[in-house]
């Protein structure tokens, strides 16, 4: 095996999980539970804190597009460094919102998410190579 075949794969094969975690999260939140189930669950945790609906409103619809189109365009290797800093924000939102609601909460859906967005965005960018941002480059250079 070339030795370069594998770094592309250690970067490959985070970044196509971690789109795909992201895209079905996205997807459920879109067209299963549906904006409108959600933010219904969003407003029965806030009442109590008095969070402004349209803050809530803002929240569900960045979190559900964000996760969903990042999911995919990760997956396919598009915009990565875009992606994950909105998958950071994402991520920052999360954690804001489920603290203000339940300052204890379980951190076992968000820790993980949080790992691997890290660890992508510290693997050097060369080793893109199965991803349209590097098929890309190469008609643009």
């Amino acid at each position: 095996m070339n030795p370069e075949f594998k770094y592309y794969l250690v970067e490959a094969i985070p970044r196509i999980f971690c789109g795909i975690i992201f895209l079905f999260q996205g997807y459920d939140k879109l067209f299963n539970v549906k904006i409108a189930g959600l933010m219904e669950v969003l407003e029965m945790e806030s009442k109590k804190r008095q969070v402004p609906k349209a803050l809530l409103g803002f929240m569900a619809v960045f979190t559900s597009v964000v996760e969903f189109v990042g999911g995919l365009l990760l997956i396919v290797g598009l915009f990565k460094n875009v992606v994950l800093t909105l998958f950071g924000l994402d991520l920052i939102f999360v954690a804001i919102a489920f603290s203000y609601m339940n300052p204890v909460w379980d951190m076992k859906h968000v820790y993980p998410r949080l790992i691997l967005v890290l660890i992508l965005f510290v693997m050097p960018n060369d080793w893109n190579y199965f991803s349209l941002d590097n098929l890309l480059s190469h008609f643009i250079k």
